[in-house]
C-alpha cells in the first residue's frame, strides 16, 4: 500500500470511532469521504498533501466539542484555532508514521490551520472544498429553523472565504435563493 493510501486509511480508522452515526456512518468519517469526493471533483490533480488535508480536516473532531468552550465569538474562535492545531498535529503523526517527511507534514499542518488563506493556492483550494462540502451536504439541515438574517450572515461569511472561481462555480451548481446568491457574485 502506498504511503498516501496508508495515511488515508489511518485517518478513516481514527474517524470511524466517532460516536455520531446519525447518517448510518460515523460522522467524521463521512465528512472526510465527502471532502475527498468534492476535492476530486473540483481539483482532480490535487497534490498528496492537499488530499490528506481534505480527508483529515475534521479528524477526531468529536473529541473537542464546541460546548467545552465559552459562548460567543471569542470562544468560537478559540475552539476553531485549537481544533486546527489539533487536526494538524494528529494528521502529522499519521503522516510521519506512513513515511512522509517534515516538509509534507508542515505543508498539511499549514493547510489545516488555514495559514495563508487567500495567498496560498492549496490552502485556498482546501477552503473552497470545505465550503462546497458545507453547501452540498450540510447547509440545508443547518439552515432549518434558523433566523433568516443570521443565516444570511453565515452565507456571506462562507462566500467571503471562497475564491472568485469557486463562488462562480457555486452559483452554477447550487440553486441559491436571493439574497444568498448575491454574496457569491463578484
Amino acid at each position: 500500500m502506498s504511503r498516501l493510501a496508508t495515511t488515508l486509511t489511518a485517518i478513516d480508522a481514527a474517524n470511524s470511532a466517532d460516536p455520531d452515526v446519525s447518517e448510518g456512518t460515523p460522522a467524521a468519517r463521512l465528512y472526510g469521504e465527502r471532502m475527498t469526493a468534492e476535492l476530486e471533483r473540483l481539483f482532480p490533480d490535487a497534490s498528496e498533501e492537499l488530499r490528506i488535508a481534505a480527508r483529515g480536516q475534521h479528524i477526531e473532531r468529536w473529541t473537542s466539542p464546541r460546548s467545552a468552550y465559552p459562548e460567543g465569538r471569542e470562544g468560537y474562535l478559540t475552539w476553531r484555532r485549537e481544533l486546527g492545531a489539533f487536526h494538524a498535529t494528529r494528521v502529522g503523526e499519521i503522516m510521519a508514521a506512513a513515511g512522509y517527511g517534515d516538509d509534507s507534514v508542515a505543508k498539511v499542518g499549514a493547510m489545516l490551520r488555514k495559514e495563508g488563506i487567500k495567498r496560498d493556492p492549496e490552502v485556498q483550494a482546501l477552503e473552497d472544498v470545505i465550503c462546497f462540502t458545507f453547501l452540498r451536504w450540510y447547509f440545508q439541515p443547518f439552515a432549518e429553523g434558523r433566523d433568516p438574517a443570521a443565516l444570511e450572515k453565515i452565507v456571506a461569511k462562507t462566500a467571503r472565504k471562497m475564491s472568485a472561481g469557486a463562488r462562480a462555480r457555486a452559483l452554477d451548481e447550487f440553486d441559491l435563493p436571493e439574497p444568498f446568491a448575491a454574496h457569491f457574485r463578484d
